[in-house]
């Protein structure tokens, strides 16, 4: 009998089952989040928001709305990370989390105000601060060691794709209201906000449900809990200066600020290379586009090469692809620029999330690996900035300074991080004080 795909890819990479369920469950509450990605400026700047802007211009709101939910979410990540340690319980952490996704996609239905719209977006940062930290922590424990790398990957892969459709399919919801709906004899109207707003809310129910029925605890999550883990700064094998999860996150930091300064010149961009905005689309579509495509083999191929080869090979591409998005002239070689970029991305990604785990404490991986999640999330937060503030220097300056901070990198990775794998199932000295 031939085996599924499905069956295959497991067979593969020795993937637990539920950490298949968890990857649909973050594709499912990933369409419906990245829909607000779109849809929430689109609300803003119509004539449903109204109220008391507190002297701020409409563009000012809409930044606040959007940073307010990456903000939270990652200062809250190491807490809720800690918080899932002590409690032994990743579940629960992920259902509150969801639960209150759900909730808050659904109440964007009655805001009518810029206040409450703010209030919504920031409970929804706090949100997914439960999600992440727990997520990537059971992914951790539920691999084997010698798969973790190939977990890892499957997981990001899933959501990417899900992060990926859902700006594709909102800009179409919106544009194709309002929706006649029907349940038996009544039937109502609905606008393409709404309609928006209701995907969202259903997509978080899905994943609620997948998580809620599919997914448990290990029971060495249970079993360890009740500690106070930390992480220490500097390295407590004494080996390198830092502690290489530290070493991971700055890493992580650096080679997001450099993917994410991209978002804010679209302008620039389409100006430099003489090109519309169906050009810039593909080619910030590009990063993503190798993201998915390279996850889970690079993931894997870190379960059976290493990961050190991958991440430090994978910050050296990203300075000269980085670099060349500041001086390309045609809109086809700023493609392949995004796409290198993204397959350095790729060599870095679940092979950070591999090592990091490898080098968790038993009960530890929430607070371990909240250290990447938190840096993730920042870089993406200060790449634009960074960005914002550089270009007026001249177009070259923010891929410039971003290339340096991944040198930075690259002798990061060099000097202070060692190769795991090997030592992965074996006992090895706590990085928590």
């Amino acid at each position: 009998m031939r085996q599924s795909v499905t069956s295959r890819v497991r067979a593969a990479f020795a993937v637990d089952r539920r950490i298949f369920a968890l990857a649909f469950a973050r594709l499912a509450d990933g369409i419906g989040n990245s829909f607000l990605i779109i849809v929430i400026p689109l609300y803003v700047a119509s004539d449903v928001v109204t109220g008391e802007t507190f002297g701020l211009e409409e563009a000012m709101v809409i930044g606040i709305i959007l940073s307010l939910y990456g903000l939270l979410n990652s200062l809250l990540q190491p807490f809720t990370g800690r918080l899932s340690d002590s409690r032994g319980a990743r579940k629960r952490f992920i259902v509150i989390g969801l639960a209150g996704l759900a909730t808050t996609n659904f109440l964007y239905l009655f805001a009518g105000s810029y206040l409450s719209l703010v209030v919504i977006r920031a409970l929804q940062g706090v949100s997914v601060a439960f999600i992440v930290p727990a997520s990537v922590a059971l992914i951790n424990e539920l691999a084997t060691a010698g798969h973790r790398g190939g977990s890892m990957g499957i997981y990001n892969t899933f959501r990417l794709v899900g992060f990926g459709a859902g700006p594709v399919a909102a800009g179409a919801v919106v544009a194709a209201g309002p929706y006649e709906l029907s349940l038996g004899t009544p039937s109502f109207t609905v606008s393409g906000f709404e309609m928006a707003f209701l995907i969202a809310t259903v997509t978080a129910l899905v994943s609620l449900a997948m998580v809620s029925v599919l997914i448990s605890d290990p029971e060495r999550t249970k079993a360890t809990a009740g500690g106070s883990p930390s992480i220490r700064i500097t390295d407590p094998r004494g080996d390198n200066l830092l502690n290489p999860v530290i070493t991971l996150g700055i890493v992580t930091l650096f080679m997001m600020i450099g993917i994410a300064l991209f978002a804010t010149l679209q302008n620039e961009v389409n100006a430099k290379l003489d090109q519309g905005s169906t050009w810039f689309g593909l080619q910030f579509a590009a990063f993503i586009f190798a993201q998915i495509a390279l996850q889970t083999p690079v993931g894997g191929a870190s379960d059976r090469i290493g990961r050190r080869p991958f991440i430090l090979w994978g910050m050296v591409l990203l300075i000269p692809t980085t670099l060349a998005q500041g001086v390309v002239t045609t809109p086809e070689t700023m493609f392949v620029a995004r796409l290198g970029q993204g397959i350095a991305g790729a060599m870095v990604f679940a092979p950070g999330l591999a090592l990091a785990g490898d080098l968790a404490p038993e009960g530890e991986s929430g607070t371990t690996l909240s250290v990447l999640t938190m840096a993730f999330g920042f870089g993406i937060a200060i790449g634009p900035l960074v960005s914002g503030f550089l270009v007026g220097f001249g177009f070259i300056v923010p891929f410039a300074f971003a290339s340096l901070l991944a040198l930075v990198g690259v002798v990061l990775v060099a000097t202070q991080v060692d190769e795991t794998l090997d030592a992965a199932v074996a006992d090895r000295p706590s990085l928590a004080e």
